[in-house]
């Protein structure tokens, strides 16, 4: 025992340190952990495998219950037609594509299903990661995004339970198996389903008043219906993601989740750590021409269907670029799911060998690809046109009269806001220019000068009239973003007042060196506003008070272009 310990806390140390690589090279974590999986591995650490995949089970379990918390039934009808169409679409083109190709490289079919399926799904954790830290997760494209991943993640449950009923069926018994099995599962699925509807909100509010009996209720209930669904013949990754679902029409599925993330985290490195310490080299040299032919079509192919349906559906090229490279890596439970195949008899450890391969090269590939989309867009959005349809589109709503604007704003939230009251008051000449769609409906309905777009569209930068504007202003804090748009309009007119927005002073110091000719710092506004209020009403809690009322009424007027996220 005691030795399983040391091994388990070396494994913990290694994959500590190939994770600061990874941040360092701007990798997803999880290729981290596969990377430290094939260095334990190389270095013949483990000396007992079973405790590690025990633990592995543990992981996947608590990411599909994470996962399903997320998941509230209430949402799905939020998520849009274009989410549905396109995840539904990029499935079915990608898995009909996939087995094909598989059948073309020389696998059986049952191997080509598994890695067709495999190839189809998106990583819900390195999306929403990426989404985060570009801050997109409020862009339209962000929106689709994370509306097709939803999409994905119920379909990747539903394969899941189908694998799981067939396991250990054969001949003619199986399609009896996968009737029974589906239908006890939609059974329990309706069951629980009223239990998380009608009785799980009150008991959780009950256990709400200790948070430490209710997360110790939530990791019971997770294990509870994960062994119920394994006694049915299914997996116990489905029973988990169901017990997440249940309670994520409780109130307290955002405490819930924000407390289970770090039990998961740990357990879901054993997961990955395992994937790579079981990955067999021989077999990844064997199948190398099918890892690079599989490799370049999520990283192209999925991307490329991507864009052609929300093409078809009037979307911009830019927009349909942008949600094409969020599936452009496979997903961890295409993982789970070969290595389920693997358990039940389906395929052997060569193939999750291979789609582990695959998994490497697409998430560091497209993790690369999404961080740098907005440098790569501009030199090939030329071809991008023929996916376009003609005429007004889907994501252009604007209300613009084509006029010269003495100044334009990229960006409106709340300095926005200020501004435009301040332009109307001196009636001076404007344009919004924002990249969420639901901002631009309203401000077009108040008959506002507006147009859908953001500061690194270099092509947007091109068609607004420029040469006649005095100043430009983005209250977006991106940095990379802001140098794209500095250069650009120095390009245009040298002449303009670029005034950028940053959240920390090395990037104000670059803005600066770049051509910024003034840097908003919110923080460091927020701090002297706070200094000037002291000053100005030392300990006097009236006069805070008094201040209180002034802010409090100033976000009234601004309630009209208030909307929930999706």
């Amino acid at each position: 025992m005691i030795q399983v310990f040391f091994e388990i806390a070396l494994i913990i140390g290694i994959a500590t340190l190939v994770g600061l690589i990874m941040q360092k090279l701007k990798q997803p974590l999880l290729i981290g952990y596969i990377v430290t999986g094939i260095i334990v591995s190389a270095l013949n650490i483990l000396s007992n495998i079973s405790t590690i995949e025990l633990f592995s089970k543990i992981g996947i379990a608590l990411l599909l219950f994470v996962v399903g918390l997320h998941l509230n039934p209430k949402i799905i009808k939020e998520v849009g037609k274009v989410s549905l169409i396109t995840g539904l679409g990029q499935v079915i083109f990608t898995s009909v594509i996939g087995f094909l190709v598989s059948i073309l490289l020389g696998f059986s079919t049952v191997i080509s299903i598994y890695i067709a399926i495999a190839l189809t799904f998106s990583s819900t954790i390195i999306i929403m990661k990426l989404l985060s830290d570009r801050g997109d997760t409020n862009r339209l494209y962000g929106k689709i995004s994370i509306g097709f991943l939803i999409v994905q993640d119920i379909l990747a449950v539903l394969i899941l339970m189908v694998v799981s009923s067939i396991a250990g069926s054969q001949g003619t018994n199986i399609t009896f198996e996968i009737i029974k099995t589906v239908l006890i599962g939609i059974l329990l699925v309706v069951i629980f389903f009223l239990i998380g509807l009608y009785v799980l909100p009150r008991f959780t509010k009950f256990l709400a008043k200790s948070q430490e009996l209710l997360i110790l209720f939530s990791i019971s209930w997770a294990l509870i219906l994960s062994a119920v669904f394994h006694f049915f013949n299914f997996s116990i990754e489905v029973g988990a993601f169901l017990a997440g679902m249940t309670l994520s029409m409780s109130p307290y599925r955002h405490e819930i989740s924000s407390r289970m993330r770090p039990i998961r985290d740990f357990f879901i490195v054993i997961f990955f750590i395992l994937l790579g310490y079981q990955m067999n080299f021989s077999s990844v040299g064997l199948y190398i021409v099918p890892i690079i032919l599989l490799s370049l079509f999520v990283l192209i192919g999925n991307p490329l269907i991507v864009i052609i349906l929300m093409g078809k559906l009037g979307y911009s090229r830019r927009n349909g670029f942008l949600a094409g490279l969020t599936v452009a890596q496979i997903s961890e439970f295409s993982l789970i799911l070969v290595a389920l195949g693997v358990t039940v008899g389906h395929v052997d450890t060569t193939i999750l060998s291979l789609v582990t391969a695959v998994g490497l090269i697409t998430m560091a590939g497209s993790s690369y690809m999404i961080i740098y989309a907005d440098k790569i867009f501009p030199y090939i959005s030329k071809y991008l046109k023929i996916f376009e349809k003609q005429g007004k589109k889907v994501d252009d709503a604007s209300y613009n009269q084509d006029k010269p604007h003495d100044v334009i704003v990229f960006g409106y939230d709340r300095v926005g806001h200020d501004l435009l009251k301040h332009f109307k008051r001196n009636n001076i000449n404007f344009l919004i220019v924002d990249y969420d769609p639901l901002t631009i409906q309203k401000l077009t309905r108040r008959r506002i000068p507006c147009i859908y777009g953001d500061v690194t569209n270099m092509e947007l930068l091109d068609d607004l009239n420029l040469k006649e504007t005095k100043m430009v202003i983005s209250i977006i804090s991106s940095y990379e973003s802001n140098i794209m748009f500095i250069n650009k309009i120095k390009e245009i007119n040298k002449d303009l007042i670029i005034i950028v927005t940053s959240n920390n002073v090395e990037n104000t110091f670059s803005l600066y060196k770049e051509g910024a000719t003034h840097v908003i710092m919110p923080d460091l506004l927020g701090g002297e506003h706070i200094s000037s209020m002291i000053e100005k009403h030392g300990f006097n809690k009236k006069k805070f008070l008094e201040e209180k009322f002034k802010h409090i009424s100033s976000f009234e007027n601004r309630e009209d272009l208030h909307f929930e996220e999706v």
